[in-house]
């Protein structure tokens, strides 16, 4: 049953997200509030459509914790699942992602309306000095909440953490608090995994950091208070997987095993 309500909810995940973004093409002509408002349909109806077909609900704490004005939202990336569920937290989110997703017909140019920022990957120092200017604009003039995965890219629950500079620059040459959110949807949407488990994901949003620290202070504590948030929830993950008789990713259980 969890493989034929996976490969159900995979299908729906699809066919809405296919549906939605017919509909986002009647707003490209339209301010991009119009648009933003079809991008947080497409994550509500997401979320819906994995409760009922998989038995996956979600958990948000902490939302008090998000100030008013520019700030930078530094997440712990684990699945597809926080890309578009995080984006019924905020107001007028921008996102920092690679920039092949802005080569995709239709969903590229959805985020290219929404003013979201790519960075090329290869280019290193000169692209993140672009993210920089890019990431200015949108939180100074704008009052944007800019949205960061600090590891950039996936990584299964339970890894090693793998924190890369990019958010400690950012942090610096912004000016704004930074809020660490932790979370464990890794366990129930697996990177390059079919599967979908049956549970409650959760996502915890800590006090904001507030501008000021030393680089290297502030790249430890971010770490720090995300990782330990981020194995408290895995470890309530599991044990419930474990009360409803669901088996965990086997990267997970290979993560959670003592070294030697």
């Amino acid at each position: 049953m969890l493989l034929i309500r996976s490969i159900l909810f995979n299908i729906a995940f699809y066919l809405n997200l296919a549906l939605w973004l017919l509909a986002a093409m009647v707003t490209m002509v339209l301010p991009p509030r119009f648009l933003l408002k079809i991008a947080l349909s497409w994550a509500q109806t997401s979320l819906w459509w994995m409760r009922v077909i998989v038995g996956t609900r979600y958990e948000i704490k902490g939302t008090e914790n998000i100030p008013p004005g520019g700030i930078i939202m530094a997440a712990k990336h684990q699945s597809t699942w926080e890309t578009f569920a995080l984006v019924t937290v905020f107001r007028n989110p921008v996102y920092i992602l690679k920039r092949e997703l802005t080569w995709l017909p239709f969903f590229g140019w959805c985020l290219l309306k929404l003013r979201m920022i790519p960075v090329d990957r290869g280019a290193r120092s000169r692209a993140l000095q672009a993210v920089t200017r890019r990431a200015k604009v949108e939180l100074g003039q704008n009052g944007r909440q800019l949205m960061i995965f600090p590891e950039g890219t996936r990584r299964p629950a339970g890894a090693e953490p793998a924190y890369k500079y990019g958010v400690t620059h950012l942090y610096t040459e912004l000016g704004v608090p930074c809020v660490p959110v932790a979370l464990n949807a890794g366990l129930y949407w697996p990177r390059r995994s079919l599967i979908k488990r049956p549970g409650t994901i959760k996502v915890e949003i800590m006090p904001a950091i507030q501008p000021g620290l030393d680089k290297a202070v502030f790249h430890a504590l971010l770490q720090e208070q995300i990782e330990t948030a981020s194995n408290r929830l895995l470890a309530d993950g599991l044990a419930e997987l474990d009360r409803l008789g669901v088996p965990a990713p086997v990267s997970t259980r290979q993560e959670a095993q003592p070294s030697a």
